[in-house]
């Protein structure tokens, strides 16, 4: 495990992130015709893994493990008329809280970018001792 290894699962890792705060939103305003069928927002499930000579190098990262469903109670809303009704005119909307997405969103971004620039930081460090022993 090195400084790049580390980055890049820290960079797919927020990615990943990213990618299910997409979907979240892209099903923010769905509707069902039954509360079991209802969407729920996604979350990725982070797990840090240390390197076999952590004590050594203090080098950890992150790895996802699991995307798993939030447990939200999803709201019902009286449409007799619309198709996905319920026999009793009711129609589930999706337990998505598009403010909470955004700010996931934001969040998980400037991680990346964060990592990014570490990475950029480091790569141009290198580059430079490289010179130093020219």
């Amino acid at each position: 495990m090195n400084v790049f290894d580390i980055s890049a699962r820290a960079m797919s890792s927020q990615m990943l992130r990213l990618n299910t705060v997409a979907s979240n939103l892209a099903n923010a305003n769905t509707v069902s015709s039954s509360e079991e069928d209802a969407y729920r927002a996604m979350r990725p499930v982070f797990e840090t893994e240390f390197a076999d000579q952590m004590k050594q190098s203090g080098l950890a990262t992150v790895n996802v493990t699991d995307v798993v469903s939030l447990d939200r109670e999803v709201s019902r809303s009286f449409q007799p008329d619309h198709p996905l009704a319920d026999e009793e005119g009711y129609v589930y909307e999706a337990a998505v809280n598009t403010d909470e997405e955004m700010v996931e969103m934001m969040e998980a971004s400037r991680q990346y970018q964060n990592t990014l620039e570490a990475v950029s930081t480091i790569r141009n460090l290198m580059a430079k001792t490289m010179r130093m022993g020219q």
